[in-house]
């Protein structure tokens, strides 16, 4: 059995900017963006056509915004004042670092997250009270390209964990988005009916995680 982690909202807490648009704004002004006066609505806008279940990644979106109102983000600023607006404040939840350490005992361990920011599951984990080290696998929407959920977004973390996606378990807090494990045949462990301190008693006990 191997198991994968949702981050955010699962493992730990992070607050985000209340308005990301300004927060972005305000950032790239400090590398040396002329940002449109109209900002509002061209972050608001969709500028990238993806397919369905497709990851933007959000200095793409920025970038594309700026270019949409004849602005420019040189060296980088879009990737970097995204990172800048985004950087976290980390708060591990209760029973996460027990839940971990319990799966890794029962097997390959993983974590699955939708993230469009570049390095913020990263620095995220670096800020928690959770061991990098502990995962065996880290597959994030933005770098393998698909979100959750996507299948492809749970086969990518099948094939980092060197497993068959209908052998994960994956823990989260999100029935409309973990839960999608459940259609490439995986289990899903609900937060909303499993806490983490009980699902590391049972991991511990070698029972299989029930929903």
């Amino acid at each position: 059995m191997a198991v994968t982690f949702d981050l955010f909202g699962t493992l730990v807490d992070v607050e985000y900017p209340t308005d990301p648009g300004t927060s972005v704004a305000d950032a790239l002004c400090e590398y040396g963006v002329d940002v449109p006066s109209d900002w509002d609505d061209a972050y608001r806008e969709v500028h990238i056509d993806a397919p369905e279940g497709a990851e933007v990644p959000l200095p793409a979106h920025v970038a594309a915004a700026l270019r949409s109102r004849g602005a420019e983000s040189p060296d980088n600023a879009a990737r970097r004042a995204v990172i800048t607006a985004f950087d976290p404040d980390v708060t591990t939840r209760p029973g996460a670092v027990e839940a971990v350490e319990a799966a890794r005992e029962a097997g390959p361990v993983g974590l699955l997250s939708n993230c469009s920011v570049p390095e913020l599951v990263a620095r995220t984990l670096i800020r928690s009270d959770l061991d990098r080290r502990g995962f065996d696998s880290i597959t994030t929407s933005v770098a393998c390209g698909w979100r959750k959920p996507h299948r492809q977004a749970f086969e990518a973390a099948a094939r980092g964990l060197d497993v068959n996606v209908s052998d994960l378990v994956h823990v989260g807090d999100d029935p409309d988005t973990d839960g999608g494990i459940e259609a490439v045949g995986g289990q899903f462990v609900s937060l909303e009916t499993t806490a983490l301190d009980a699902l590391a008693t049972r991991l511990r006990a070698g029972e299989v995680p029930c929903p």
